[in-house]
């Protein structure tokens, strides 16, 4: 079984993101293998000034697994590339997804 960027504990998920800021457009899904594991890729247009790239990974993220953005949460990794994001309240079938986005 191939390493996972997710982990779950009851109705939490944890996701290992590379954020890529500055990017032409918006896309979540594809696989980074850095330092710390498997981590999902986020591109997001925002400049990484001010928060203003964490809250379009955020927002993004969100969009790209059909939850409210308000449930996903930045856990670690504000001023870096590597974060980890928190995502409250998910349904059964929310990994799958996750696994697909990773797998684009």
């Amino acid at each position: 079984m191939a390493e996972s960027p997710v982990s779950r504990v009851g109705d939490q998920l944890t996701v290992a993101v590379r954020v890529k800021p500055g990017s032409s457009r918006i896309r979540v899904g594809g696989r980074y293998v850095g330092p710390h594991g498997p981590a999902l890729i986020v591109a997001v247009t925002a400049p990484p000034v001010d928060g203003r790239a964490n809250e379009a990974a955020r927002r993004a993220l969100a969009d790209a697994l059909g939850v409210r953005s308000a449930a996903v949460s930045l856990e670690a990794g504000a001023t870096g590339r590597n974060k980890t994001f928190r995502v409250d309240g998910v349904a059964a079938d929310i990994t799958r997804t996750l696994h697909r986005l990773r797998d684009e």
